[in-house]
């Protein structure tokens, strides 16, 4: 993985960078369309008719749409309950549009939050959401392990007053590494999972079972190994009560010795970056 820092990404990490950013384009086109009465599953169709039409074929895993108290995953209990459903988003909800498409060969999965309407308490939690981007690439560069750094964000979520709803996701992670897909005109999925990007996180688990590391950043003892280089997929997740909101967005770890180039967020302007320099809330 290139150690280049921010502003001279290898043509690699700007291929990332490009998969990334048009996932937040489409994220923003779709929510300015969403008005009350649209569902779930309307709303992740949207998300994929967009990203078809510039091209998308692949997936990491097909676009989810959640909106209510699905934003904060009330009483979900097995992994279909994240599929895309009939809910009807209502005016003042707070809605995720969240999706992991494959654009010439490179993949990212992002997580947007919005609000139909006005809600202080969901701005409340986009603003709070800040504070773990801060801590997460500290100690990250600080080389604590991935489990640390995971009861680290948990307990800061209890002193915002929150849960922690990515603990719901399978596994309960905050984080799964990604990389690069062979592209091909046929890209078959299994159950909303894109094949190819699934061998590739299942060949990640054979060999870092085999070294003492894991793809996947959770609360467990598999987990308890510094960050490994590569690119991840980070997705902290607050919760209160019936309202929910997260961001995702890839974060660049390598082996350099150069904090500031040890680890770094992908991309900076981003939306929810956007929002926070902006003092919006």
């Amino acid at each position: 993985m290139a150690t280049a820092v921010k502003g001279e990404l290898s043509a690699e990490l700007r291929g990332f960078r490009e998969v990334q950013r048009l996932s937040y384009a489409c994220a923003e086109a779709v929510a300015a369309q969403l008005k009350p009465g649209v569902t779930e599953r309307e709303a992740a169709r949207m998300q994929r008719e967009w990203l078809y039409e510039r091209g998308v074929r692949d997936w990491f895993h097909r676009p989810f749409a959640w909106f209510g108290d699905r934003t904060a995953f009330v009483d979900f209990r097995v992994p279909l309950q994240f599929f895309p459903t009939n809910r009807r988003l209502e005016a003042g909800m707070p809605f995720i549009l969240d999706m992991a498409p494959v654009y010439k060969g490179y993949t990212a999965d992002i997580g947007y939050s919005g609000c139909l309407g006005l809600d202080p308490l969901h701005d409340r939690l986009l603003a709070d959401l800040a504070a773990h981007r801060e801590l997460i690439l500290r100690e990250v560069r600080e080389r604590r392990t991935l489990r640390e750094i995971y009861e680290d964000v948990d307990r800061l979520m209890v002193r915002q007053g929150y849960a922690n709803r990515h603990r719901a996701y399978p596994f309960g992670v905050i984080a799964h590494k990604i990389d690069r897909v062979r592209e091909r005109r046929w890209a078959p999925t299994l159950f909303g999972f894109g094949t190819q990007a699934l061998k590739g996180l299942a060949s990640d688990a054979l060999h870092g079972h085999r070294d003492g590391w894991s793809p996947l950043w959770s609360p467990y003892k598999f987990s308890d190994h510094p960050p490994t280089p590569g690119l991840w997929a980070v997705e902290p997740h607050l919760g209160f009560r019936g309202t929910g909101a997260k961001f995702e967005e890839i974060l660049v770890v390598t082996d350099s010795r150069d904090p500031e180039q040890s680890a770094f967020w992908l991309d900076d302007d981003l939306p929810h970056v956007r929002r926070w320099n902006e003092g919006a809330v």
